[in-house]
């Protein structure tokens, strides 16, 4: 099993993955730092548990979005051709997974 030191806002923790799954934690990670850097540009002070809950709603809040576009055009029985990344089930789920990650995380650090 894979392990990846990474960094969220400011904070180092170490995430276990697959072997082979290295790179694709510091993607998403980068993914979650972008997050983070919206959130930070809105101003207020947040904990560490705060930010990540923000960043959770927004991974979670895109996700919701994606699954509504996809149902749309499965609906409508056809694929978008300007946004393929959007069409792709995959995506949804991972987003939504991800966001699970974040919430999950989230909780464990609120607790004492």
């Amino acid at each position: 099993m894979g392990q990846v030191n990474i960094r969220v806002n400011g904070y180092s923790h170490t995430i276990g993955c697959k072997d082979g799954e290295e790179q694709h934690v510091q993607d998403l990670v980068g993914q979650i730092e972008e997050k983070v850097r919206v959130i930070r540009s809105m101003g207020g002070q947040f904990s560490e548990s705060r930010m990540l809950l923000h960043v959770a709603l927004l991974f979670a809040d895109e996700a919701n979005d994606l699954r509504i576009d996809l149902a749309r055009l499965r609906s409508q029985g056809g694929v978008a051709t300007t946004a393929a990344p959007a069409t792709d089930p995959r995506l949804a789920e991972r987003l939504s997974r991800i966001a699970e990650r974040i919430e999950g995380i989230a909780s464990a650090i609120e607790k004492p």
